[in-house]
């Protein structure tokens, strides 16, 4: 949560949005962030880093999340409604493509997706984009 926290105060986001946020991360439920299937709690956490780093000024009220996890990968939809607006953000959250892109392999020769998780947390969006 410690990445969070400094997007998360700077957000022009709801105040009842931000206290959810927080009230999720610590697993409690939150009503303001509505999951499609399962997600776990630490990729949902990215996506909300995600989204507040690049949308600082959005007036955030709740979200929907719409995705499937891997082992490596987190990928799927967010829907942002803030307001009478409604924006939806296709994402890939994924550190073996963030191992790759930095050239760390394990012990196996496979690309070291958890040295990328543990390093860069939320920054291993391979895919952010308007949907």
């Amino acid at each position: 949560m410690p990445d969070l926290i400094p997007f998360l105060d700077a957000a022009a986001a709801h105040p009842e949005f931000k206290r959810e946020v927080l009230e999720f991360v610590r697993g409690a439920n939150a009503p303001r962030i509505e999951l499609v299937g399962y997600a776990p709690r630490i990729k949902v956490e990215r996506v909300l880093t995600q989204l507040l780093h690049e949308e600082p000024t959005l007036p955030v009220e709740r979200i929907r999340v719409k995705a499937a996890s891997g082992c490596s990968d987190f990928s799927g939809e967010l829907t942002v409604y803030a307001g009478e607006t409604e924006r939806s953000f296709r994402f890939t959250w994924c550190c073996a493509w963030r191992a790759e892109q930095e050239g760390w392999k394990d012990c196996f020769g496979f690309w070291d997706q958890m040295r990328a998780a543990r390093e860069f947390g939320w920054e291993c969006f391979q895919t952010w984009e308007a949907a």
